[in-house]
């Protein structure tokens, strides 16, 4: 049997593929009010536990919109 590879998820050209499906989708309509920088720093801290919630507040502080 072949193993199936996982497709790789992008939003703004950030891999979104290690965050589960509602976090993926939250994150498409997300990406449209930010910049790729917020959502570079809010998938980081999202694939270290954090929730959306947690991680866009501490984006916003962090690199702003």
């Amino acid at each position: 049997m072949k193993k199936m590879k996982a497709k790789k998820v992008t939003v703004k050209g950030v891999d979104v593929s290690k965050l589960n499906k509602r976090h993926q989708s939250f994150m498409k309509k997300h990406a449209k009010h930010h910049t790729k920088k917020h959502m570079v720093s809010m998938t980081n801290m999202m694939k270290r536990g954090k929730t959306f919630t947690e991680s866009h507040k501490a984006a916003q502080k962090k690199v702003g919109t």
